[in-house]
């Protein structure tokens, strides 16, 4: 596979970081975004670009620089993406939804009408886009964060469906609480309201509880995709796996009661 060329977006730290380094062990050529590009005194085993996902010209500049390199993009791999720290839809404002979305969601539209062209032209060509328990499960004081990951699964199955006839795959990855460093950079409320003080501070415990997983768990799911001829369109990983099954097979009033057990209600 050393003759396929994959980019990963948000590759500088957690899952981005270790989908870049089992992948570039599988022997593909990556190229790994983030924001600043390569950092000095940061060195990355793979090609760093400079990418921002919520600017068009961006976008361009760092596919085109990309093709210029390696002289295809055969993989795309979605996965920058910002969060919440835990807040109810009352203490967030439109223009804090606004934010995420231009990341979790618009972010990804942008790179991915950046490289269908090229995909097309080829005849092939594969697109993950890393989505999230919450983009198949409720979970509450994360509304806005679950609204974009429910858009990018209505997104990812619409697009699929669009691209398979030309050649190109699009899939999903739908993990739990994946231990990153991610959740320190998690975007603050807009205005605390009181009133949901204690019972947010409850349910970060009960989740606390549940445990986190490494990120290794999303990057082999990742590779099993690229390398699979018929790829499944949703791919639920490690823990996520039993809500994924609950939530499929389960009747919409037991999945409610299983979910405030696990959120502690």
């Amino acid at each position: 596979m050393s003759n396929q060329v994959v980019l990963i977006t948000g590759a500088s730290s957690g899952i981005g970081l270790s989908t870049a380094k089992t992948l570039l062990d599988a022997g593909y050529q990556v190229y790994g975004t983030s924001r600043k590009g390569q950092v000095p005194g940061k060195e990355f085993p793979f090609h760093m670009v400079k990418l921002d996902v919520t600017d068009e010209k961006s976008v361009a500049d760092a596919v085109e620089e990309v093709i210029s390199k390696a002289g295809k993009i055969d993989v795309l791999v979605n996965n920058a993406g910002i969060a919440l720290k835990w807040g109810a839809v009352e203490e967030c404002s439109t223009e804090l939804a606004r934010t995420i979305f231009e990341t979790n969601f618009f972010g990804i539209h942008r790179m991915t009408r950046a490289v269908v062209p090229h995909m097309r032209a080829k005849g092939y060509g594969r697109i993950v886009n890393i989505s999230s328990v919450a983009g198949f499960s409720p979970v509450p004081y994360m509304a806005l964060y679950c609204s974009t990951k429910h858009a990018v699964e209505g997104y990812s199955e619409s697009l699929d469906h669009e691209l398979k006839g030309l050649g190109i795959r699009v899939s999903t990855v739908e993990p739990g609480m994946i231990k990153t460093d991610m959740g320190d950079a998690n975007l603050p409320v807009d205005e605390e309201v009181p009133v949901y003080k204690e019972i947010k501070t409850k349910l970060e415990k009960s989740i606390e509880k549940q445990g986190t997983e490494e990120p290794k768990v999303i990057a082999a799911a990742v590779l099993k995709i690229i390398r699979s001829k018929n790829p499944k369109t949703r791919n639920a990983v490690g823990k996520a796996k039993l809500f994924s099954y609950l939530h499929s097979y389960s009747p919409g009033w037991l999945f409610d009661r299983i979910l405030d057990g696990f959120y502690g209600n």
